[in-house]
């Protein structure tokens, strides 16, 4: 492995079993209700191509209260420097903190969180080696971005703040972080300008869903049916793992969604 980047380089993650519940689950258009049995086969095989790629696995129980508890990911920010609880902007969600609170009270010494009234999402948040880009979106807004930079500051960290493409969800729906200094981004996203200082690999006309992937360690997990865009990064030199996710995409879930990963 090449020099030590915390930013895709992990030792642990999280993960939340999907409860029933989750056909109830937040979605901006509604493509059908996901197949339940689908979805616990899928997330198996996420959390067991985590375990091959390195991870220690901490796998949380199911919430069945919180549809859409199993995106673990928006309810905190991981760091070296420790972990700041984020405020989601979906009402629906902001009891998943306070949920997953005591489990990473037990994992960091440092803690911080965002109090209202900014709402932010850690779906908007990409950390690079360089930087903290987050995105403005549906679910993140000027005082979220506002309170985490403050804390973030305090850490000596930079953020910048960035804008998402009208209609995107979550700003790393549109991209992810491939390593130190590449970015795997839809063109969409990359045509503002943002990675002007970072390599991109563009996902493949049609493939814009594969643009969130997640690197850790040695490869990429992301999810199936993208063949242009895996071939890509293949090409580029990642090992690619492709994995099921079509039920959590119905709930516009990806793979980072799934996993606190530090």
């Amino acid at each position: 492995m090449s020099e030590y980047d915390p930013s895709w380089q992990f030792t642990r993650a999280i993960t939340r079993r999907p409860a029933p519940s989750v056909t109830a689950g937040l979605r901006v258009v509604d493509t059908g209700a996901p197949d339940f049995d689908l979805m616990l086969q899928h997330h198996a095989e996420y959390v067991e191509a985590l375990r091959q790629a390195g991870a220690q696995i901490i796998e949380l129980d199911p919430l069945d209260d919180f549809p859409d508890g199993l995106f673990v990911e928006d309810t905190a920010l991981c760091l070296l420097e420790g972990v700041v609880l984020m405020r989601p902007g979906a009402p629906t969600r902001l009891g998943e903190v306070a949920q997953i609170e005591p489990v990473l009270q037990d994992l960091f010494e440092n803690f911080a969180r965002i109090d209202g009234p900014g709402t932010i999402e850690a779906g908007d948040i990409l950390t690079t080696s360089r930087e903290v880009l987050v995105g403005q979106s549906l679910r993140t807004n000027s005082d979220g971005i506002a309170a985490l930079a403050s804390i973030l500051s305090d850490w000596g960290r930079v953020l910048r703040e960035v804008n998402v493409p009208e209609g995107v969800l979550h700003f790393k729906t549109d991209c992810s972080l491939l390593d130190s200094t590449t970015i795997l981004s839809t063109e969409r996203l990359a045509k503002s300008g943002v990675f002007s200082d970072y390599n991109v690999i563009f996902t493949a006309e049609g493939e814009e869903a594969a643009a969130n992937a997640i690197r850790y360690n040695n490869f990429v997990l992301m999810s199936a049916g993208f063949p242009k865009t895996a071939q890509h990064l293949r090409e580029a030199g990642y090992q690619v793992k492709e994995l099921g996710n079509s039920e959590c995409a119905k709930l516009d879930g990806g793979m980072s969604c799934l996993s606190l990963r530090f």
